[in-house]
């Protein structure tokens, strides 16, 4: 980031361990066809884990779990249940871009050293309605903050994830053996990799580009103009990065 000239909070990081939290947000990617088949130590995986586990949580629910998931047979067959669903997605796929879609690669469930299915135990917190009484599904979007955790933190370890979304739930659970009450959030793919990709690979293969982030900034009300100077130092820290 440029150099600002306030001072720093006493509190903050220094600026090496500043760039690297930068570093992970920017260079994280969803990886599907970079895996190695070095095996991932239970060292560096409790890390992740653990890093995952100190999400920010509403009423300090802490509803997920992790299935972690290293049989190749078991993987095999989230694997077709990815094939089946994604055949079922194409006809929704706009016509002139079905064959790009058949391209895409969009998984690396058997490639990976392991599978992790990141859950929502819907029931953990039922007796207790802090910041769920006017939103319920406040759970859900607590265990995707715990996925985000454990991503940022896999990219600062040199590995790897690809987030499986293409699967009926219903079969992941049955073939999990979840609970009708626990929600599966995320399916990942976990595993070194030989490169991140300098752009993620829905960008570089022409599927979609990055939106300008000040054309997403409003003003006091959704479609509200203003903010331009905030706007114009977006940016610059955006110019910053690229060059």
């Amino acid at each position: 980031m440029p150099a600002s000239s306030h001072p720093m909070p006493e509190n903050a990081f220094e600026d090496a361990a500043r760039a690297a939290v930068y570093r992970a947000i920017f260079t994280r990617r969803d990886v599907r066809s970079h895996f190695s088949s070095e095996p991932l130590e239970d060292a560096v995986l409790a890390r992740l884990l653990l890093a995952a586990h100190h999400a920010p949580s509403v009423g300090f629910m802490q509803p997920w779990n992790f299935i972690v998931v290293r049989d190749a047979a078991r993987r095999a067959a989230v694997r077709d249940l990815f094939l089946a669903a994604r055949e079922q997605e194409l006809p929704a796929i706009a016509a002139e871009r079905q064959a790009l879609y058949r391209k895409l690669k969009l998984e690396g469930i058997c490639e990976s050293a392991l599978n992790l299915c990141i859950t929502c135990d819907r029931r953990r917190s039922e007796n207790s309605p802090l910041g769920r009484w006017h939103n319920p599904q406040m759970d859900l979007y607590s265990t995707v903050c715990a996925v985000q955790n454990l991503w940022l933190a896999a990219r600062a370890e040199g590995v790897g994830i690809g987030w499986v979304s293409i699967l009926n739930e219903q079969a992941l659970k049955e073939l999990l053996g979840i609970p009708e009450h626990v929600a599966p959030i995320a399916y990942l793919c976990v595993g070194r990799v030989s490169e991140f990709a300098p752009k993620p690979d829905l960008e570089a293969s022409g599927w979609g580009n990055r939106l300008p982030l000040p054309e997403l900034i409003m003003s006091e009300v959704f479609g509200g103009s203003g903010e331009t100077s905030l706007k114009e130092t977006v940016a610059l820290e955006a110019l910053g990065r690229q060059s």
